[in-house]
């Protein structure tokens, strides 16, 4: 940096390097590069139609993991369960936190009609948890597991 002087008494710095806000994107793009991105999934259907294939395929990796065929005498599970797995992905050193929200049970009864309350109460609670983060004072640390698609 070089200063010089001029007759109004003030004083007009040169810059040597590339300072300034138009870099500012070029910063965010590396930051959020070096921290990783997270990114939460939810995946709703009957079973056997996929779903898991699709994770899987879908990001070349082993998210869910095989199940087993279920005899056609067994109980089928009666209502919707919402569970949630994760996985670290990394691909051209940028990291990626995938959660995958399964929800098993999902259209698998004769009677369907509030087959999605469950999922409806587990995304608002999500979102719930989001806002109360949000209006803390140190937000410093909060933690978006809100469903993205």
């Amino acid at each position: 940096m070089k200063s010089t002087a001029g007759n109004s008494g003030v004083q007009k710095k040169k810059m040597n390097g590339y300072v300034g806000f138009s870099n500012y994107p070029n910063q965010v793009h590396r930051r959020s590069v070096k921290r990783g991105f997270n990114f939460t999934l939810m995946v709703v259907g009957e079973s056997g139609i996929g779903k898991s294939t699709l994770i899987n395929t879908l990001f070349d990796s082993k998210i869910f993991p095989d199940r087993e065929e279920m005899p056609p005498s067994a109980e089928p599970a009666k209502g919707v369960d919402v569970t949630s797995m994760s996985a670290d992905i990394q691909e051209n050193g940028v990291k990626l936190r995938l959660t995958v929200v399964d929800t098993p049970g999902f259209g698998d009864s004769i009677n369907n009609e509030d087959a999605w309350q469950p999922i409806l109460e587990n995304i608002e609670s999500r979102f719930d948890a989001y806002l109360a983060q949000e209006n803390r004072v140190n937000r410093s640390k909060i933690s978006d597991n809100r469903i993205d698609a």
